[in-house]
């Protein structure tokens, strides 16, 4: 299966090299969107603490719900694994209930909180929690149908098109449907049920598993799906208060998890969270750093290889970027530490959400020291099993004939011993191509 399409981000469509670039393209160069960028929703994050909007949203005809099992989304069907399938309202009712149900404010939310309900006093006791994650709303650049012009009071999000404040379009949600014994018989039976149902020959979809080895989503798609499952797994790895260890809930349409101060209306245990720090918990992103590192006379670039990876595969170096230091200072001394390399110029590249579980890859391209600066020792960190100095043209050969996802056969056209590199989906694909192909030589527009 060819590797999918990169995403071409709309806003930066219009500009060319013929003259209608912006004076930033025109200085800097053209932008990078890697895989898992450029998801085609509008998030209006602002709109997540209004329950009233949350429940306009979902409870639209239009509104569409990306099923998730286990972390693994569900896509159209087993001829069609590149586009994600959706369900409707009327499929996910009888698991999640109606938005009414779905969607309180953070108030209620908070007053209201029972954890015997929610999650028993024992495994399986409660009704467990199943967060609804709002992913954004695919706007609609088209005019306004009639009937949609005005909205009396309390008909917003009631036309045809659905329509909140002047915003129109059709509402995404992501939902965790993966059965857990923590949502007790009936829960968990809901979840097969639903489960069985999307995967029935009425609706023939299938769930992929959640690893990104294979995974060919169409650039949109892949966008959201990374979105929804860095928040689905961020909420499942945090049910309880980093502060004083007492249970969350999740509020703002799964974006956002609080400490409540009582229990079935009984005070709980006193937590800094409601007081000094604030009552807070947001999801975690983990800067990384990932970077293409030049010879000092350009010809070369260093990769390096675990000792896991399948054999002749090679890969950037990488590593995640430590409290007080630059993005610039934590390149230099994780190829340093990596491969005993010194690095002196440092340029950033391009980025790349990676969902698993929630990194941001921060790629740059870096040059070493000449002489002893380019010197290979591996007795510093033993994460790495090699590391290699190799020609540009090698490396230039390897992205056309031995570029493919970890675990697949190489593409036609590959020799035996060759060296094998990551795909275009990784941003260390696209940052080894930057290398080959001069990006941080060129003049710029």
């Amino acid at each position: 299966m060819p590797p999918p399409a990169l995403p071409i981000l709309p806003y930066l469509s219009s500009e060319s090299p013929t003259g209608t670039a912006s004076a930033l393209t025109r200085k800097f160069g053209p932008e990078t969107a890697n895989y898992f960028s450029g998801s085609p929703l509008n998030r209006l994050s602002w709109l997540r603490s209004d329950h009233l909007f949350l429940r306009a949203a979902f409870s639209h005809p239009s509104a569409k719900f990306l099923l998730m099992n286990s972390l693994g989304p569900m896509v159209s069907g087993e001829d069609d694994q590149s586009h994600l399938g959706f369900a409707s309202v009327e499929d996910v009712k009888s698991l999640l209930g109606s938005g009414e149900e779905v969607f309180k404010s953070e108030e209620e939310v908070v007053k209201g909180f029972d954890s015997e309900e929610v999650f028993g006093k024992t495994t399986g006791g409660g009704r467990g929690e199943r967060v609804v994650i709002f992913l954004g709303v695919e706007l609609d650049d088209s005019p306004k149908g009639e009937g949609n012009t005005e909205k009396e009071d309390g008909q917003e999000g009631k036309g045809e098109v659905f329509e909140w404040k002047g915003f129109r379009g059709t509402p995404y949600f992501a939902v965790d449907v993966t059965p857990r014994e923590a949502d007790g018989e009936q829960g968990n039976a809901k979840a097969e049920e639903l489960i069985k149902r999307m995967e029935g020959e009425g609706k023939g979809h299938v769930f992929l598993s959640a690893s990104p080895r294979g995974m060919g989503l169409e650039a949109g798609h892949a966008a959201m799906y990374g979105q929804a499952r860095a928040l689905i797994d961020w909420n499942a790895r945090n049910p309880f208060c980093a502060q004083c260890g007492q249970r969350t809930i999740s509020v703002h349409a799964g974006t956002k998890r609080v400490c409540p101060p009582t229990d079935k209306g009984q005070d709980r245990a006193p937590c800094a969270t409601r007081g000094t720090v604030s009552n807070l918990s947001f999801p975690r992103t983990d800067p990384t750093v990932i970077m293409a590192i030049v010879s000092a006379d350009g010809t070369k670039v260093l990769l390096g290889r675990q000792r896991r990876w399948p054999q002749y595969w090679y890969s950037t170096l990488a590593g995640f970027q430590e409290p007080g230091e630059s993005i610039e200072e934590a390149v230099r001394r994780e190829v340093w530490e990596e491969s005993g390399v010194t690095v002196g110029r440092v340029v950033l590249h391009s980025s790349q959400p990676w969902p698993f579980p929630a990194s941001l890859m921060i790629g740059a391209i870096g040059q070493a020291v000449p002489g002893d600066g380019e010197k290979i020792f591996l007795g510093h960190d033993a994460e790495l099993e090699d590391a290699k100095w190799f020609p540009l043209e090698e490396v230039k050969e390897a992205l056309h004939k031995g570029a493919s996802n970890m675990g697949e056969s190489a593409p036609e056209g590959y020799v035996e011993g060759a060296l094998r590199l990551p795909p275009q989906t990784a941003i260390a694909n696209r940052l080894i191509n930057a290398v080959v192909e001069g990006w941080w030589t060129m003049p710029k527009i």
